[in-house]
């Protein structure tokens, strides 16, 4: 018999064992094209803030960005300036980035224990049965927590009590990546397996799922299908994608699959009134059409870049690579707009926004944001 365990592999090993499929080494990435700056754009401040953590789901409230270093410090940065608004020592490195709802932040420690801290200090702490590598969600004065066996618990924001749990998947295998946990109107929607699920947050009484993908493959490594972080949402209508399965979007209300399709990859997609994005696992850039799933263009000039998670912005699409570049293409057409640097090491977590301002944080430790105009 087959005992349950979790897939300790982390993404970029993994990624790189499926993609090779029989070969010695992961291809060559694509070299970059001369490029003639279609649009402007410029860098408007850097900050460091520590060696970040992988997969790190930055927080942004208000006039403020809000980040966790793997050291254990969460680190406010004004969106204007970039200038350190404040700092709080959680006291042990980190295994998963930050959630807030502004008042309280939430992270989990690689020991397992979720931390909540204010603006000025840590409120309380509680041990966990599990690896948690997903950022906790705050909201409703509740904080949520997702494991990688992709169990859930709920705890009061204020004290720390316990509110409700849920079991373990039931999966096989489960992903060493963040997965999907977000608030949608009064549900909680949190990715199981390849299904995204409707959570009652009152009382974690599942409410409805919708299969996103249907893994296929010979083994328990090719068959794993989890969700993986960020989702997209505009209204309604929620697109993720299923690890190295397929990308697909749901309507939140209805609670129905409106499309999906088979694509192999690895990272979370964006959205935009239109059209989603994503790459696979070579990095071929896709867009597909919001409201039908048909594929509206292809890009192979980032091949085997290490593409991060995009972001949509105005009438663009941004990507980070494993280089620090920021690659702008026009959203409509996939064409090259700008390019902009950082500090030369990966982008190692996923893209924010705030109005015009773009914030990248790189595998160095260091925070750019960024004003494509």
């Amino acid at each position: 018999m087959i005992k349950r365990r979790v897939l300790a592999l982390g993404l970029t090993a993994l990624a790189t064992l499926l993609a090779a499929c029989g070969s010695t080494s992961r291809p060559k990435p694509a070299p970059l094209e001369p490029l003639q700056a279609k649009i402007a754009g410029r860098q408007v401040w850097r900050q460091s803030v520590g060696e970040p953590v992988a997969g790190l789901s930055v927080a942004v409230l208000g006039d403020r960005f809000l980040l966790a270093s793997a050291r254990g410090q969460l680190v406010s940065l004004d969106i204007g300036t970039g200038e350190v608004r404040s700092r709080v020592d959680i006291g042990a490195p980190l295994s998963a980035g930050v959630g807030s709802d502004g008042r309280h932040a939430a992270v989990v420690t690689q020991d397992n224990e979720l931390v909540v801290a204010d603006s000025a200090r840590v409120v309380w702490r509680t041990r966990l049965n599990s690896r948690v590598v997903t950022a906790p969600l705050v909201a409703g004065e509740r904080v949520f927590v997702q494991a990688i066996d992709r169990s859930l618990w709920a705890f009061d924001a204020f004290d720390g009590r316990l509110l409700w749990s849920t079991p373990r998947s039931g999966e096989a295998l489960s992903l060493a990546q963040p997965g999907v946990l977000q608030p949608w109107r009064n549900t909680l929607l949190a990715g199981v397996g390849p299904r995204l699920v409707a959570i009652e947050p009152l009382g974690g009484a599942v409410q409805g799922q919708m299969t996103v993908a249907a893994p296929r493959g010979t083994n328990e490594v090719e068959r794993l299908g989890d969700l993986v972080g960020p989702a997209a949402r505009q209204g309604e209508t929620v697109c993720v994608r299923s690890f190295q399965a397929g990308v697909g979007c749901v309507n939140a209300e209805r609670g129905s699959v409106l499309w999906t399709r088979q694509q192999g990859g690895f990272q979370g997609l964006a959205m935009d009134g239109e059209f989603v994005f994503g790459s696979d696992a070579s990095d071929r850039i896709t867009a597909w059409r919001r409201s039908s799933g048909d594929v509206v263009w292809n890009s192979d000039r980032l091949r085997y870049r290490s593409l991060s998670a995009p972001i949509a912005l105005g009438s663009t699409v941004v990507f980070g690579d494993a280089e620090g570049w920021l690659h702008v293409l026009s959203r409509d057409r996939g064409e090259p707009l700008l390019r902009l640097p950082t500090d030369g090491s990966a982008i190692a977590v996923p893209l924010v926004r705030s109005g015009l301002t773009v914030l990248a944080v790189t595998r160095s430790g260091n925070a750019f944001a960024f004003r494509p105009e």
